[in-house]
């Protein structure tokens, strides 16, 4: 049966907008402190928010991100200060007679009238910095420049707000101090002490959504400052992750296109220059020698391989459960990977398959939890496709995740649950050696993956007696069908005269 799409529709909105109307009167922010530790390709923004209900009930306070932050945003969450618990969030939308988005954060309990609470905003922002000057000769520094709007944008009136940007690096080199803030301090509007830049405070901000005050009042500052670290991206992971019951074995294989998005390299790049920065141990901070990564325990035979082939200049030390939790890489490719510069390769290892499932007695069902991505310290990830390719005979329909509201399956076999809701997912059938009808396939699709994004995806699937059967009788049979064909050619006499 089709569904009344716009009735749905209407309904959903109106739960979505409801609090949001209504919330404009229920709450006010006492204090807000804004902390933004810059970094490389991700920059940690830290909101702490001090809530004091205007009436009594209060359930749900909104956030709003203005449209530049919205884009780089690709971790959001919300706390109570003090406690581990994720609250509830809900997207409500673009805002267009302001230009911002709105995100609606069930609190844990109502608020009574002047009843208080802090709530604890943690964004990652990725792609926020770039190099200036785009481009540095081979034994230059590095310097970036982040850029943000000053007021924080939110729903409701502030008392006193505070933003602080702490720099990785005590090289500042300059800081925007903005004019006309007489409004709301009579004080300095920004200090500086070691490695933190101090705005404000600033008092009295009316709601900063008002598309008004967005174009009059808000002001732009940046930030120029040294970074003594490669600024790497992931353009594009793809991996693939094949489970053997035969062989008790998870095999996992990672293709990485790697980029220095640091400053671009000017002029030549001199081999000899760079032995000798090597030699005295003083490389420059745009040059990348080596990564070392963090891969799983118990792995064996790996592998690590580019365009040209096998690469020898790397080094693994397996780590061994229960005393140690990982395996270090240190990945060292075939030339230092400078500004602007790319690097691809295939990174693989196999894995005992003890380690990642387990079997529901009660369901029938395997259950695997497969790593959703290989971390590559303070580096971002544009795009990621993850497959897992579950053993042929696995029974299953359209998942739940991948069908459209006019499939209604009676039932699934295969099912999976990631951390975090994907862009796409679906499910296909991939063939390989030794396979009859194929092996299905969980494809998953994100963007813009931070290291806050880590976490295991778990599949639920059945495979059939029948199906452990298939492969030694499809080997059997073609070793029988080898067999009389071998027998019957040599019976056969195709000999124009016999002797």
């Amino acid at each position: 049966m089709v569904p009344h799409w716009p009735r749905r529709c209407s309904l959903l909105l109106l739960s979505l907008l409801y609090p949001l109307l209504t919330s404009a009167h229920s709450f006010e922010n006492t204090a807000v402190v804004r902390t933004i530790d810059l970094g490389g390709s991700l920059v940690q923004v830290t909101t702490t928010y001090a809530v004091k209900a205007l009436e009594n009930g209060a359930t749900v306070y909104t956030l709003a991100l203005a449209e530049r932050e919205h884009k780089r945003t690709s971790w959001l969450e919300a706390k109570i200060k003090g406690q581990q618990e994720i609250l509830p969030m809900e997207s409500a939308g673009f805002d267009a007679d302001s230009g911002v988005y709105l995100y609606s954060v069930e609190l844990p309990q109502a608020l009574s009238t002047d009843g208080t609470t802090h709530l604890v905003v943690e964004a990652i922002e990725t792609h926020a910095t770039y190099p200036w000057p785009e481009e540095a000769g081979q034994k230059d520094d590095q310097a970036l420049k982040y850029e943000s709007d000053l007021f924080v944008v939110s729903p409701y009136k502030t008392s006193v707000e505070r933003i602080k940007l702490k720099s990785p690096s005590p090289n500042i080199i300059s800081y925007s101090t903005p004019d006309g803030l007489d409004e709301f301090t009579m004080d300095v509007p920004v200090t500086k002490s070691g490695v933190t830049i101090t705005y404000g405070p600033f008092h009295n901000i009316p709601v900063t959504t008002d598309a008004a005050f967005l174009k009059l009042k808000q002001k732009k500052i940046a930030v120029h400052y040294g970074y003594d670290h490669p600024i790497l991206e992931v353009t594009e992971l793809k991996r693939s992750a094949e489970i053997s019951h035969w062989g008790a074995n998870l095999n996992i294989e990672d293709k990485i296109h790697l980029h220095n998005a640091g400053p671009k390299l000017k002029g030549h790049f001199s081999r000899l220059e760079h032995q000798a920065s090597s030699f005295f141990g003083r490389l420059p901070p745009h040059v990348m020698p080596s990564v070392s990564l963090h891969l799983p325990p118990d792995i064996r035979s790996p592998y690590y391989y580019d365009l040209i082939g096998n690469v020898s200049t790397s080094r693994l030390r397996v780590g061994h459960l229960p005393t140690e939790q990982f395996s270090l890489l240190e990945l060292r490719p075939r030339y230092p990977l400078l500004g602007g510069w790319n690097y691809s390769f295939t990174l693989g290892w196999d894995s005992p398959l003890s380690n990642y499932a387990g079997y529901d007695k009660n369901t029938g069902k395997y259950v695997i939890g497969v790593p959703l991505m290989t971390l590559v310290p303070g580096a971002a990830v544009d795009d990621a496709e993850i497959q897992i390719i579950l053993p042929e005979g696995a029974t299953y329909v359209v998942s739940r995740r991948a069908m459209t509201d006019s499939q209604h399956p009676s039932h699934s076999d295969v099912d999976f649950f990631p951390p975090f809701p994907p862009i796409q997912s679906y499910v296909k059938t991939h063939i390989t050696y030794l396979d009859t009808v194929g092996r299905p396939v969980v494809v998953l699709e994100y963007k813009d993956l931070t290291t806050r994004h880590a976490g295991t995806i778990y599949v639920t699937y059945k495979v059939p007696l029948s199906a452990h059967l298939k492969k030694p009788l499809a080997v059997a049979t073609a070793f029988m069908g080898l067999f009389v064909l071998g027998f019957a050619v040599k019976r056969m006499d195709v000999r124009i005269q016999k002797k």
